[in-house]
């Protein structure tokens, strides 16, 4: 009785595609394994797809006039993905890969917050809100300076 709930649990959660290649699994036990297998992979896959991971993390980079928050998405992505995939990274590993890969432009605000903090226990959150708020002095003072430029050129 245990057996049917359980697979009947599973096929309520299964998507229909899926569901047509699992119909036929013998045991709620069989389709779990089987649903494991298909979407998490053998452990040889894994390893595959952390090495992967682990590559986009090292190339990774800000792009030029991606804002802040754009990149600390990808980056926390690449880094959930890898935690998925039974690897092993610091909060402190990303925070310093943040601080290496940033755009040159916030180089001073990098070493303000190298300077004055210590890295060992400074939080991605933490970091990303000292990020933001250099950001958005950066983007003030660029509008500033068109306003001055429309109101110079019409002058």
């Amino acid at each position: 009785m245990k057996d049917l709930k359980a697979k009947n649990y599973l096929f309520q959660a299964i998507d229909r595609t899926v569901f047509q290649t699992i119909l036929d699994t013998g045991s709620s036990k069989s389709i779990w394994d089987s649903m494991k297998k298909k979407y998490q992979g053998t452990d040889h896959i894994q390893r595959a797809k952390l090495q992967a991971l682990k590559k986009d993390f090292e190339v990774l980079h800000m792009k030029e006039g991606e804002s802040v928050n754009g990149f600390l998405s990808r980056t926390l992505t690449i880094v959930h993905k890898m935690r998925q995939h039974k690897g092993k990274v610091s909060e402190k590993d990303v925070v310093e890969k943040i601080l290496r890969s940033i755009t040159p432009n916030f180089a001073y605000v990098v070493c303000s917050i190298e300077e004055s903090k210590d890295l060992s226990t400074l939080s991605i959150d933490e970091l990303q809100s000292n990020l933001l708020v250099h950001e958005q002095r950066m983007n003030a003072h660029v509008e500033e300076e068109q306003a001055l430029k429309v109101t110079y050129c019409e002058s």
